[in-house]
């Protein structure tokens, strides 16, 4: 009888908490907005299922010795998997749209407006009985404004480990939901007047543009801004091994394999921080909240930028580009092209708008350097 009983308190029908239940739907749920709604399915797929796993009694997937543990430990912990994310992204990335145009550098500078005001906001927050944010606990939520997924990730891992799961889930789905939050807000600062700016051609960049450009990044990041290396150095390098034409198979290699690889193992090992003690408090809806607000304001502030570009040039610049100012590559970008080609059908600003989305890479993970060197 004793060993039946044993047996029964091992099964998850006798073990589920309530909590636990929680978290699986809420991974079911991740799964659900990746397979059918294909919001950011590369990681919210990973991610929820992670949650899943994490959730489940007696399984010990997130305890030490279990796999999700190493994989955050070893992964996310030691900062590496983000950074080799980035190595992929920046493998990835084109700075083309950037050398022809860089004074849309500003565009992207101006989108991380909204990391630095969230760091207030949630600072606010803790005025909210029951919520208690420190300093690096809300520099790690405000960078969820750049809309960049590894940097949010990375700054987290630094700062505040505890929130990585909801900062994580914050900022992919808010990256997922780009095509639903930026349009109102790019319609509601701009007139059709301004949306319907034809913007000249990029004249074309050379190889020689393309190799010196990531080695002036990094070296300017060095002299000015040490602890945003490592995830510049890493963007840089990248792209340094895309654009040199010599190493085709390591440039490749990171566009796929790892980037592919790595990708899988960060998901899950993110998924793991959704167990129900970590997740389900107060401080979470904090969060999204924030998140949201990080995000909007981020968007806000790159198109007023714009306007104002658009101001100086005469009416030379679209003010929708500075949309794109915001990490979630290339996705803002399409975005802006989309919402530029509904009040004008020959209006195509997709080149011109992935000068401000790679330049809020670069913005994003220039930010986590100032608040790493801030409250790090």
């Amino acid at each position: 009888m004793n060993g039946f009983m044993s047996l029964w308190h091992q099964t998850g029908i006798a073990s589920f908490q309530a909590g636990q239940l929680v978290m699986i739907l809420v991974g079911c749920i991740l799964m659900a907005l990746a397979i059918i709604k294909k919001f950011e399915p590369l990681l919210l797929l990973p991610i929820g299922f992670g949650a899943i796993l994490t959730n489940i009694p007696n399984a010990g997937f997130s305890d030490p010795g279990g796999i999700l543990y190493y994989f955050y430990n070893v992964g996310i912990a030691s900062g590496v998997f983000p950074l080799l994310i980035f190595m992929g992204v920046g493998a990835l990335t084109d700075f083309g749209a950037l050398i022809a145009n860089p004074k849309t550098l500003f565009l992207g500078a101006a989108a991380q407006f909204g990391i630095f005001i969230t760091l207030f906001g949630a600072l606010l927050l803790n005025l909210v009985p029951g919520i208690h944010f420190t300093l690096q606990d809300a520099s790690a939520i405000a960078i969820i404004g750049g809309a960049d997924g590894p940097t949010s990730i990375f700054l987290a891992s630094k700062l505040a480990p505890e929130l990585l799961g909801a900062i994580a889930v914050a900022a992919y789905s808010y990256m997922a939901l780009v095509p639903i939050i930026q349009p109102p807000i790019m319609r509601l600062l701009t007139t059709k007047q301004e949306r319907q700016v034809k913007m000249e051609q990029l004249r074309p960049v050379g190889r020689k543009e393309r190799i010196l450009f990531p080695l002036a990044v990094l070296l300017l990041t060095i002299l000015f801004l040490p602890t945003a290396t490592p995830l510049i150095g890493m963007f840089t390098l990248g792209n340094l091994m895309r654009e040199c034409g010599v190493v085709e198979r390591l440039s490749k290699s990171a566009q796929n394999e790892i980037i592919n690889v790595v990708t899988i193992f960060l998901g899950l090992a993110v998924g793991s921080k959704l167990s129900a003690d970590r997740f389900l408090h107060l401080e979470t809806i904090g969060i999204l909240v924030l998140g949201a607000v990080a995000f909007a304001i981020g968007t806000a502030a790159g198109v007023l930028m714009g306007k104002l570009m658009y101001k100086l040039s005469g009416g030379k610049v679209n003010p929708l580009i500075g949309a794109a100012g915001v990490s979630a590559v290339p996705m803002a970008a399409r975005v802006v092209n989309k919402v530029g080609l509904e009040d004008n059908d020959q209006n195509h600003l997709l080149m011109h708008a992935m000068g401000p989305n790679v330049a809020g890479v670069l913005g994003s993970a220039v930010a986590a350097g100032i608040l790493l060197a801030l409250v790090g």
